[in-house]
């Protein structure tokens, strides 16, 4: 899983509350919290903070997010031709081997 990063005010958006209180949050669930070369303090969001901001990202744009998953499916049947053309190519080799050695 990739990590997330977010400011307090980010984490504010995601979750509805003041800055403040995402800050509170984020001390309570003892999120990994370090401070960027702009001066902000950025979280490292937890599994369901970023199952959040993952949910967010896609309600905001459902095109892209089918875009996404087409890519995925269009991948996955690539992979599984590849490994029956691999499969084939090496019964292929299997035949010039047998009619090399014989």
């Amino acid at each position: 899983m990739p990590q997330i990063w977010m400011t307090y005010e980010e984490i504010a958006d995601l979750l509805g509350c003041e800055p403040d209180a995402a800050r509170a949050q984020s001390i309570h669930r003892s999120l990994d919290r370090k401070k960027s070369r702009d001066g902000l303090t950025r979280v490292k969001l937890d599994l369901e903070w970023a199952g959040r901001f993952v949910a967010a990202i896609r309600e905001a744009d459902p095109v892209l997010d089918q875009a996404i998953q087409d890519l995925r499916m269009v991948a996955g049947k690539m992979a599984r031709e590849g490994e029956q053309f691999v499969t084939r190519k090496a019964i292929a080799h299997q035949g010039e081997f047998v009619a090399k050695s014989g």
